[in-house]
């Protein structure tokens, strides 16, 4: 019996993944409508890329690689199309000359912001449709999610 029970809970798990994973489709689907809308327009992993700078501005250009999971190479090149673009600045630094340093130009910080701003409009505008006690389950079945995926340590 403790089989089936494990084979039910498993089904009921999958079916509820199934269900959250359309869910998240169109959550998705309207966080990357207000990126495309951006000026200038920025892929996904550029947005990342500025956002990860700007939130830890300690990173040198190896640290960054390594949280975007990407080798050093191609985050060099990643850079260079986000330096090209005025959204970001790099310099060696003074006591270490093969570090450099990665810093978010104020215009950079400008284009995140709108981007936020953006993603934050679209999200209210599909919350109008939803009640507050709706809204309220969303926020605590997402902040419950995010702890669950911390406490596995990894991303999905």
């Amino acid at each position: 019996m403790a089989c089936a029970e494990g084979s039910h809970d498993r089904g009921v798990r999958e079916a509820a993944a199934r269900q959250v994973a359309d869910a998240v489709e169109s959550l998705v689907a309207c966080w990357f409508a207000a990126t495309e809308e951006a000026v200038p327009r920025l892929s996904p992993r550029q947005l990342l890329a500025l956002r990860t700078v700007r939130h830890r501005p300690e990173l040198n250009l190896t640290a960054l690689a390594e949280q975007l999971g990407i080798g050093v190479p191609t985050a060099s090149r990643l850079c260079d199309r986000l330096e090209a673009a005025g959204l970001l600045e790099r310099s060696v630094q003074p006591r270490n000359r093969r570090e450099v340093q990665l810093e978010v130009t104020a215009y950079g910080r400008r284009v995140l912001t709108d981007v936020t701003e953006r993603r934050v409009r679209r999200l209210a505008a599909v919350f109008a449709g939803m009640t507050p006690a709706q809204r309220t389950d969303l926020q605590q079945g997402l902040y419950a999610f995010q702890r669950a995926q911390l406490r596995r340590g990894e991303d999905c």
